[in-house]
């Protein structure tokens, strides 16, 4: 199978967590399997059960295709309603700790292509459409929704689009799929979507941070703030061409981990595993007060090592993909067509 997602992504994170000693018994739970009737919050039931009868093989050709499975980008597979589930489960039990405050890092989540009745890439499951409704059902309304996945998270937009008590906004590649997502698509007034040009470095992420993001939050005061992270704008991504460190990831966490009383950071796209392994440890770093170290102890590196894309020739990581975790800056001009599409979502 030479899926993109084929790669070792979560197991990384908390491999890598606990070579560094970042990653103690009593900071982790591990995600339940939601149930059926919990992801039916969102998803259509019909859908629901045909995930069930695809993972046993009992779903027809006609069910499949009804509901977006068994193509390239979604194929069937032994636990394809095993794990989505999971990583719903994890967002939704994640949501309903965060009843009292507080910031909970889950890197299985965000799948934010998900539609109500239908896979749709990658995503089987919407797992943060199923947190946010889990927040508005323990009696959150103003929820904050920030995207920074290379991708449009046309499944959550679909989910909230035109519900003024959630604010969306997401700053993807333009041009790529799903081909959502462009500037002037408001979702009725509530979506703000900023679509980028190919090579997006560090200081423009800073750009749209500062005259984008942070304002939009704080002019919201939103009760709770779902961050998705997804590493795939990564420059070493091969599924954009995208330029960004990780280092622009660790600062947009630092910068809204405040701006709500209640955070909830999930992960997303990433489809090379020392990348999107790296940043997400980071990103936990980031979140529980640890100092990344200039270069990784021996433990940590043996993590790095042991990886490999599954498959598919591509070339080995450079060095630093193994031995450090925080990229070297990408710094570069803040080019005029950024400039010009944070204007015009200044003034709406």
């Amino acid at each position: 199978m030479r899926h993109p997602l084929r790669v070792p992504r979560v197991s990384t994170v908390m491999d890598l967590g606990r070579a560094l000693g970042w990653l103690p018994a009593d900071r982790y739970r591990t995600s339940p399997r939601a149930k059926p009737a919990a992801l039916e919050l969102w998803h259509a039931p019909a859908y629901v059960a045909a995930l069930q009868a695809a993972e046993a093989g009992l779903a027809s050709p006609p069910t499949l295709a009804r509901h977006g499975l068994g193509t390239i980008s979604n194929p069937v597979f032994p636990e394809m309603f095993r794990r989505p589930a999971t990583g719903a489960g994890g967002v939704m039990l994640a949501a309903e700790l965060l009843r009292g405050g507080g910031c909970i890092h889950v890197p299985g989540g965000g799948t934010h292509h998900g539609m109500p009745d239908r896979a749709n890439g990658f995503c089987y499951l919407n797992d943060p459409v199923l947190g946010m409704l889990v927040l508005r059902r323990i009696g959150l309304r103003r929820i904050a929704y920030v995207d920074i996945d290379a991708h449009h998270p046309d499944g959550v937009e679909h989910a909230f689009a035109g519900d003024l008590e959630a604010l969306l906004i997401s700053v993807h590649e333009e041009a790529r799929w799903p081909f959502t997502g462009t500037i002037d698509a408001d979702g009725g007034g509530n979506c703000f979507n900023l679509p980028v040009p190919r090579g997006f470095n560090d200081t423009e992420m800073r750009a749209v941070l500062e005259g984008l993001i942070l304002p939009r939050l704080a002019a919201f005061r939103p009760e709770a703030l779902v961050l998705q992270c997804g590493a795939d704008a990564l420059e070493e991504d091969p599924l954009s061409r995208l330029a960004l460190s990780n280092n622009a990831y660790f600062e947009v966490v630092a910068a809204l981990r405040p701006m709500a009383p209640r955070v909830l950071v999930l992960g997303g796209g990433g489809y090379n595993p020392w990348s999107v392994g790296r940043c997400w440890t980071g990103i936990w770093s980031v979140l529980a007060g640890h100092e990344i170290p200039d270069r990784l102890p021996e433990p940590a590196r043996a993590v790095l090592a042991a990886l490999d894309w599954g498959g598919g020739g591509r070339p080995p990581p450079e060095p630093r993909l193994v031995e450090t975790l925080r990229d070297p800056a990408r710094e570069g001009p803040v080019r005029p067509e950024i400039r010009e599409r944070l204007a015009r979502l200044a003034r709406r």
